[in-house]
């Protein structure tokens, strides 16, 4: 069907159509580099690693652009609190963005630009605003003229006459409306500055973007994302100021992740709840979090809490679980010339997901249908080689399970065995089940497959796996092992 994309300009699905056969241009807002990522950056970043993944997966030339915000005001009011330069504030947060982002699995973007480095392409940008009729210099400070440009809120649906003064937007007396915003900002005393033919001074937040993006992705290119946060008033700013200093369409499409709540509230400084990843990944693996962050559609809101992510943990348990079986399963030479529609045509199926406005829960359930089906033939067979089917065939699942599982969902990285061997040393597996529970269930289990219910048969299989607990199905009944 090919790929579709829920656009935020025009509020709907559409086709994919590049402005470039075969290459795309993509730009991601990254962080404000002045304290420690947490979850909700967690949730952008690894988001678009995935689109990343996936474009590059079917074939597309991707040059893809994620920035660092590395002068603003958080990161000067951050830097004089500490008693620190803020240059040097701005580099270490870089360097311990990289640090939370490689343990996520993500991979680099093709550049990282930082505003600081692209100063003159600021300026000139500025300079054309200004050239234009759309900007104007009020003491030092340049401001963008939001009346100037007609078609203003049409990223986010908000109307200029609808946005109140003083409650919506700063009311500054340079302004000769309150709707406008800075482009350049007179240098204050004791603050960073860069000379430019206003005066000395730096770039506001929303020019930074457009001049970056611009610069390596061109006027006009496929697509522009970020968290919705962003949409108003940092994605509407940049659409304004670009357009209107190039006269051309600025992204094509546009891409805004939902937030992360903690335990069902809104996380925020003031609630005390925002999560750090590098606290969360001291307790929880990297993979666990990818698959926690991926289990909800990107739109939608993400709920982080002690049960999802256990329900992660233990989804990527039954995974890696199934893999191992497949494995075992690939050495048994078996005999059977077709596999399960689950492990069938997994490639069709994950493109088809994926097609789908990057709809990534529906990808986890194709991985996790097929984690079933390969259960069953490993209990259902007891080794039998007429009952399994022939090795190239697995290894074709395989290869195809483990293709969208690291390339796209970057998850699935290690060996099955040395993953399940380290999590149960470290107690990440344990069996946390009696004997008498597990026969109990593998009665419940047998009734069920009298009765043909094989749905609630495959999820007592699953559920005692997830305890590291196989079952073999045979001729006298069923008995079960704790996995090796």
């Amino acid at each position: 069907m090919g790929l579709k994309i829920y656009n935020t300009l025009t509020r709907k699905k559409e086709p994919f159509v590049p402005v470039n056969p075969g290459k795309i241009g993509m730009y991601v807002c990254g962080v404000t580099v002045y304290d420690m990522c947490h979850i909700g950056h967690a949730r952008s970043v690894v988001l678009f690693d995935v689109i990343y993944r996936y474009l590059v997966k079917t074939g597309l030339d991707v040059n893809y652009i994620r920035n660092f915000t590395d002068i603003d005001d958080k990161i000067i009011n951050r830097a004089n609190s500490l008693g620190e330069d803020w240059k040097q504030l701005a580099e270490r947060y870089v360097k311990e963005f990289h640090v939370d982002m490689d343990a996520l699995g993500v991979k680099r973007p093709n550049i990282e630009p930082k505003a600081t480095d692209h100063i003159q392409d600021i300026i000139s940008l500025i300079a054309a605003l200004i050239d234009t009729g759309h900007a104007y210099e009020a003491n030092g400070d340049v401001m963008f003229s939001v009346t100037s440009f007609s078609t203003y809120g049409k990223l986010s649906g908000k109307k200029t006459e609808d946005l109140v003064s003083g409650a919506r937007v700063e009311v500054d007396e340079k302004k000769k409306d309150p709707l406008d915003f800075a482009l350049w900002k007179a240098a204050k005393i004791g603050e960073p500055f860069w000379n430019s033919p206003w005066g000395p001074g730096r770039p506001g937040w929303h020019i930074e973007c457009s001049a970056m993006s611009m610069r390596y992705l061109g006027p006009t290119f496929d697509i522009h994302g970020g968290g919705a946060d962003l949409t108003f008033p940092h994605h509407e700013n940049e659409i304004a100021q670009s357009e209107a200093a190039t006269g051309e369409p600025f992204a094509k499409y546009w891409i805004h992740n939902g937030f992360v709540n903690i335990r069902s509230e809104k996380m925020s400084k003031s609630l005390g709840n925002v999560l750090n990843i590098r606290d969360i990944l001291k307790e929880t693996h990297p993979e666990t979090l990818r698959l926690f962050l991926l289990s909800s559609h990107y739109r939608s809101p993400l709920d982080f809490s002690d049960t999802s992510i256990k329900e992660a943990s233990v989804g990527l348990e039954r995974l890696y679980a199934a893999l191992s079986s497949l494995e075992e399963l690939e050495r048994s030479d078996g005999e059977i010339s077709s596999l399960p529609e689950e492990l069938s045509n997994l490639e069709k199926r994950f493109r088809e997901a994926m097609d789908d406005d990057f709809n990534t829960p529906k990808g986890l359930a194709i991985m996790f249908e097929a984690s079933r089906a390969i259960n069953r033939i490993h209990t259902e067979s007891g080794g039998n080689k007429e009952k399994i089917p022939s090795p190239d065939l697995l290894e074709k699942a395989r290869k195809e399970l483990l293709g969208w599982a690291q390339d796209v969902f970057g998850i699935l990285n290690e060996t099955s065995q040395d993953f399940l061997e380290r999590a149960r040393k470290s107690g990440a597996i344990e069996l946390g089940i009696s004997e008498d529970e597990i026969r109990e269930l593998l009665d419940q289990r047998t009734e069920a497959r009298k009765a043909r219910n094989f749905k609630l048969a495959d999820e007592i299989r699953d559920k005692l796996l997830s305890w590291g607990i196989l079952i073999e199905d045979g001729p006298k009944g069923s008995i079960w092992r704790v996995k090796e």
